[in-house]
């Protein structure tokens, strides 16, 4: 039954607002809405219309699209719905539509941490620099670190900028003053692998040990020191061949690398690395010790030629002791070359990675690949390195910053002004102004040093000035310069290059054919996977893939799995990557009849065995529950906690991330609900006593139910048909990546039904029947990532206007992105 208010109240709404509006609120509304205990604390007669109020504007508009969808009021469509919707909808968009053409959509904004990094990178021309983790975090608004409102400068920031503007710099200098070399670095040359084959009082494991192998044969002398590590280079045939031998991971307390090389600058290196996979036989029993239970542990003094393919990682290792990742490649039971080309930073080492095989920790009872017959294992010949690689392109920053001038000889600053020039011609995105280059000027004619520290100084101001800073535009139409650092920051994350800088200095890059010339050059450039890593990173948090780990106990087969967590963070990259270049629809979002998969991804899946380490577009089988995101091991994992999975948080972030339609925040006081590890209770059954809450069932019904779809899925995306558990259900058998033996138990039986689904492929199904949907929220979170500014009320008709000119490509995220750039979205402030 409606609530009818009397006149006397109709008239005590807010002034401003539409009669329809308030005669609609006073018949089907306000009878609940009102006073101090209103449901979500509205109260409609006596919210304001004041829309200048950020707040108020916000809960106008949760009303309107409240009313749009039908979740209020109860009744279902009452009269006068549509003209209460027309009627509240003007002011709202015609609100926002004057802002947008006096301040613009977005707001003045700076470069954040990636888009810095990127942009010095490529001023510099040096792609090795790693700069983003020495600013400070960035701000983060509507997910992305995109808005300016959160990316705020302060006197911290710029001290900063100017201690990583000035390190860039001098890197740079130094990088280009050394000759290229090769040398060769023989595994069994180098103390930290000489090192591991010792035992020691932190080392009395032959699983911890390196072995000392010739070819495919132990050698007992060596081991046994009765013979040299090495015949060194009196043997050049036999050195060749040495190699050290490792049936373990390389992981901290168990660490080898070259320790004998550290890059003498950044720049670009190739190494080269002469490894094989090799068989170690085992003897069964208790260590010498017998502080372990029986296994089959290796045999240092029998190997043979490899079985198996062994999967490599190589790692930049800092000083301070950080891995930086930088390939892999495959090693088989021939010996044979691997090469890649990388960018070091001064002073890191190379740390080689048998990926696949297990990492011991303190009590484990052995390799979880040991058998009877033997065991798996990586051998080391030797590493080369040339580097740093020297030609033109290694020293073009030094050319940029200093012409042909030699920075080191002093000199009267005569060409202070030429070079000053020159650089801010690169480094600004417009040209820069008359009293911007004498500001500059000023502070290197204001130094006492010679010419480089001089020019450094001034350097160093630019690259901290607002013009580098900031990404600057006026409201309205932008300026060809300016969309050309638009369409560069959105599709690479990075500076324009000379080609968009020329459109935008002869006034050509508006024109919409040579705009749409230039979106597809940049999208198929290489540099477009910056854009899509970075994208990604904040759409789906997937920089937060690393700050869980799987619980040890509950999962010991993930624990310590670097290659694994490396691996899903890949597939994710690649098929968004994929999805683009390819114009596949949005739907492919939700489900696709392929994946991206190595070796150890089709192995986590379940699927058939794919050959190697290198991530590859797979065709799943016809009742795969694999395909989209929402069953990729990096979603599933940054959406648990490394212990549990939630189907809140699960059913919340498919809400918000995929669907568009973000949950309200939970209600003050009321607790998140903890999944029970004992395995007393299901999460099921938890949530069903914590929807009787007051307050909290409208919103489960909708969070949770895409949440148990996941369910079958565990805290790295494998699948379970039951519930790990610490106390209640029948024992697991088998050992972990860390070699200790399984304790944890299968509990209860996973129940992954919802309204309308019994499992995961038949919601694919529910949320496929509206694809627009789906295409809607990717294009919302494009038009945020690349304008700095989310879709506003006022912008909703026009991205309703892109979504019907992608329809006929069925949205192809191509195509979405083609119309974004071409709307006036993008090409106005």
């Amino acid at each position: 039954m409606r609530f009818f208010l009397p006149i006397f109240a109709v008239a005590a709404f807010a002034s401003g607002l539409p009669p329809e509006a308030r005669t609609f609120i006073a018949q089907n509304c306000a009878g609940c809405h009102r006073g101090a205990n209103a449901p979500a604390a509205l109260d409609l007669t006596s919210l304001a219309f004041s829309l200048d109020e950020p707040h108020t504007f916000s809960r106008w508009v949760r009303v309107h699209d409240a009313v749009r969808s039908g979740a209020m009021p109860p009744k279902a469509n009452p009269p006068g719905r549509a003209e209460f919707l027309a009627a509240l909808a003007a002011p709202l968009a015609r609100h926002q539509q004057h802002r947008a053409a006096a301040q613009g959509r977005s707001v003045l904004r700076r470069l954040n941490r990636y888009e810095y990094e990127h942009t010095v990178r490529d001023l510099l021309a040096a792609p090795w620099l790693q700069l983003r983790d020495s600013l400070p975090e960035d701000g983060v608004i509507n997910r992305f670190n995109k808005v300016g409102q959160a990316l705020d400068v302060s006197h911290v920031q710029m001290a900063r900028y100017m201690e990583t503007a000035e390190h860039a710099i001098r890197s740079v200098l130094a990088a280009a003053s050394l000759p290229e070399t090769t040398a060769r670095y023989y595994a069994r040359e180098q103390k930290r692998f000489q090192n591991r084959m010792r035992y020691s009082s932190f080392n009395t494991h032959p699983e911890r040990a390196t072995i000392p192998v010739l070819g495919f044969d132990a050698q007992p002398d060596v081991l046994h020191e009765k013979a040299p590590f090495t015949v060194g280079p009196s043997n050049p045939e036999i050195r060749d061949r040495e190699a050290f031998a490792t049936p373990a991971g390389n992981y901290v307390g168990n660490e080898h690398h070259f320790d004998q090389f550290a890059a003498p600058a950044g720049g670009r290196y190739r190494l080269r690395f002469s490894a094989y996979s090799i068989w170690i036989h085992t003897l069964y029993g208790p260590e010498k010790h017998k502080t372990r239970a029986p296994w089959w542990r290796p045999n240092r003094e029998l190997t043979s030629q490899g079985r198996t393919t062994e999967p490599v990682t190589i790692y930049a290792l800092s000083q301070g002791g950080e891995k930086r990742l930088l390939g892999s490649f495959d090693v088989n039971p021939d010996p044979a070359l691997h090469e890649l080309e990388v960018h070091l930073l001064p002073g890191e080492r190379i740390l080689p990675d048998a990926a696949r095989l297990f990492r011991s920790r303190p009590g484990f009872t052995g390799s979880p690949e040991a058998s009877k017959e033997g065991m798996p294992g990586v051998a080391y010949r030797w590493m080369e390195v040339t580097g740093p690689i020297a030609n033109a392109a290694s020293r073009l920053g030094v050319r940029r910053m200093f012409s042909n001038l030699n920075p080191a000889q002093p000199d009267s600053k005569r060409d202070a002004e030429k070079l000053l020039r020159s650089f801010m011609a690169r480094a600004y995105r417009r040209p820069a102004a008359e009293s911007e280059v004498q500001r500059y000027l000023k502070i290197i004619h204001a130094q006492s040093g010679n010419l480089a520290e001089s020019m450094i100084a001034g350097y160093v101001a630019v690259l901290c000035s607002p013009g580098f800073l900031y990404l600057e535009e006026e409201p309205g139409r932008l300026s060809n310069h300016a969309l050309a650092s638009r369409l560069s920051y959105f599709l690479w994350n990075a500076p324009p290059d000379r080609r968009l800088r020329m459109l935008a200095t002869q006034g050509v890059l508006s024109d919409p054919e040579v705009l749409r010339a230039q979106t597809d050059r940049l999208l198929d450039d290489a540099r477009s996977r910056q854009f899509v890593d970075a994208f990604l990173d904040y759409w789906l948090d997937l920089r937060k893939l690393n700050e869980t780990t799987p619980d040890q106990t509950l999962y010991p087969d993930y624990y310590l799995d670097d290659l694994l967590t490396e691996s899903a963070l890949l597939e994710t990259q690649l098929f968004i990557h994929h999805l683009i270049r390819k114009n596949l629809p949005s739907s492919t979002l939700i489900d696709s009849n392929f994946a991206m998969l190595n070796s150890h991804l089709a192995r986590h899946y379940g699927l058939l065995p794919v050959d190697g380490v290198a991530l590859r577009q797979v065709t799943l089988p016809p009742d795969s529950v694999r395909g989209g995101l929402l069953t990729q091991a990096s979603v599933l994992k940054v959406t648990a906690n490394g212990t549990t999975t939630s189907p809140v948080l699960r059913g919340a972030w498919i809400m918000e991330r995929i669907l568009g339609d973000p949950p309200p925040p939970p209600p003050p006081g009321v607790g998140a609900v903890e999944p029970d590890t004992r395995g007393a209770t299901t999460i099921r059954q938890q949530l069903d006593k914590h929807r009787n809450t007051p307050g909290c069932a409208s919103c489960h019904s909708k969070m949770d139910p895409p949440g148990f779809a996941l369910e079958n899925f565990d805290v790295l995306g494998g699948w379970r048909d039951k519930y790990r558990s610490t106390e209640t259900g029948e024992p697991a058998k088998g050992l972990g990546k860390n070699g200790h033996a399984f304790t944890f138990k299968h509990g209860q039986p996973v129940d992954a039904s919802g309204p309308g689904f019994h499992n995961i492929v038949e919601l694919k199904k529910l949320l496929l029947k509206d694809e627009r949907q789906i295409a809607r929220n990717a294009a919302s979170q494009l038009i945020t990532f690349a304008t700095g500014a989310p879709v506003s009320f006022a912008d909703r008709a026009l991205l309703e206007r892109i979504l019907d000119a992608a329809e006929k490509d069925r949205y192809g995220l191509r195509t979405l992105i083609h119309q974004i750039v071409q709307s006036e979205l993008f090409t106005h402030k």
